[in-house]
Order: structure tokens, then C-alpha cells, then sequence
């Protein structure tokens, strides 16, 4: 990836790595609300890029691949702290809908389905998948969940941590066994989600043409997998 002078060839570079500020930028959209948008995401994610081609000291490999998506993941969470994206409207959302799930788990014995959670909180079914669609920034982990003061912002929080991933959040505090549990008591097309999403970090996009429906839909199923796991990970 050197000109015929030695020099990097930056637009080489950009070419053969914008894949990867893509997927990053998908990956990270699931945990975000409807109102933010992919191409912002990968806007800063290619700055982000550019800044780790800018920087990079080492061999070019494996390893600036390593740097390069920490830079892009960097550029994007500065971008969403900049615009404050998490509105107090969605946390709200997820917690009215987390507490019908506890109800009704508590009442049925069992994982209530969509229209038993719609009539817990009272609406009608296309209201409340219309929640779930809003509140598509559900996270299996909140970081406030560990955060010491109020004063604390979720973003510092993201930022600060070795790792991104609420999943590995969960694996840090011992809590894999309860996760292990509490997803495998998820409905099938659930738990199915879970695992294309988390383990084969497959974007809803992708999701939605293997299951046969659309990508919404997934943001809806993602969000209320998320909701009865929280539920569940809270109750313990």
C-alpha cells in the first residue's frame, strides 16, 4: 500500500478499509435510537479512519486493522457525544416496558408475547411495537447501570472502558452463567436474533433476509429480546 516513492497511498487505504468503518457503524447503530442516522455513524467513522492512517507507526497488517477500528469506534462515540444522543424519553420507554415483562413473566409463569405486553401497558399492539422500534437503542447493559453518581455521563463511561461491548461488561462481572440462562428462555426467533447479532456479529440488515422479514422488524425483536434479558440479569 506504498506509491512507487514509498510513500502510504492514504486513498488505498481508505478504499481497502471503509468495509470495516461499515460495519462498525451497523454494528454500533442496534444500540442507538431510530433518530440517529447510519451515515452519520460512518461519516465519523471515516474520520476516525483517516485519523488512525495518520497516526499509525506500525507495520501495516492484522494489527493496524486492531488500531484502526479502536480510532473509528473513538471517532463515532465523539460524534454521539457532541450531538447528546440519549434522550431521557427512550430510558423511560425501556422501563415501562422491562416492568410489564416482569409483571406479566411473574403473573404467566412464562415469556409473555407481544400483545400480552401491549395490553399490560394498555395500548394497542402497533403502539407498542412502535415503542420497541423507537427505543431501538436498548443495550443488554446500560452503563449507568455501574456508574457511581448522576453526575456521571453514559458516553465517558463508553469511552473510558477497555471494552465496548455490554456484552463483555457482563463477562467481566461473572454474570455469564445468568446470561447463558436467561437467553436460552428467550422465545426461538429471540433467541435466534440474539445469536446472529452478538455471536456472529450480523447487522439487522443481514438478520432480517436470513429470518424473511424486515430490518425494523428485527430492531423490534433485538429490543424486546434486550428488554426480557434485563429483566431477568435485574431480578438476580
Amino acid at each position: 500500500m506504498y506509491t512507487e516513492t514509498g510513500i502510504i497511498d492514504k486513498d488505498q487505504f481508505v478504499t481497502e478499509f471503509t468495509p470495516l468503518v461499515k460495519r462498525i457503524a451497523y454494528h454500533m447503530m442496534a444500540k442507538l435510537p431510530a433518530s440517529v442516522q447510519v451515515d452519520d455513524l460512518i461519516q465519523a467513522g471515516m474520520i476516525g479512519l483517516l485519523d488512525a492512517i495518520n497516526r499509525y507507526e506500525g507495520s501495516y497488517g492484522r494489527q493496524f486493522e486492531s488500531y484502526a477500528a479502536q480510532r473509528i469506534r473513538g471517532s463515532i462515540l465523539d460524534e454521539l457525544r457532541e450531538a447528546d444522543w440519549l434522550p431521557r424519553s427512550l430510558r423511560r420507554k425501556m422501563r415501562q416496558i422491562e416492568t410489564a415483562i416482569r409483571t406479566l413473566e411473574q403473573r404467566l409463569g412464562c415469556p409473555p408475547n407481544e400483545q400480552e405486553i401491549a395490553n399490560e401497558l394498555n395500548i394497542p399492539l402497533a403502539e407498542y411495537q412502535g415503542m420497541l422500534q423507537e427505543a431501538g437503542g436498548g443495550q443488554l447493559i446500560y452503563y449507568e447501570d455501574f456508574q457511581e453518581s448522576e453526575e456521571d455521563h453514559f458516553l465517558d463511561h463508553l469511552c473510558n472502558n477497555h471494552s465496548n461491548e455490554p456484552l463483555d461488561q457482563l463477562l467481566e462481572k461473572n454474570l455469564r452463567e445468568l446470561l447463558v440462562t436467561a437467553i436460552e428462555k428467550l422465545p426461538e426467533k429471540e433467541k435466534m436474533v440474539m445469536g446472529m447479532y452478538y455471536e456472529q456479529e450480523m447487522n439487522l440488515r443481514e438478520i432480517g433476509e436470513v429470518l424473511g422479514v424486515s430490518e425494523s422488524r428485527i430492531c423490534q425483536m433485538h429490543t424486546q429480546a434486550i428488554s426480557r434479558l434485563r429483566t431477568r440479569l435485574r431480578d438476580k
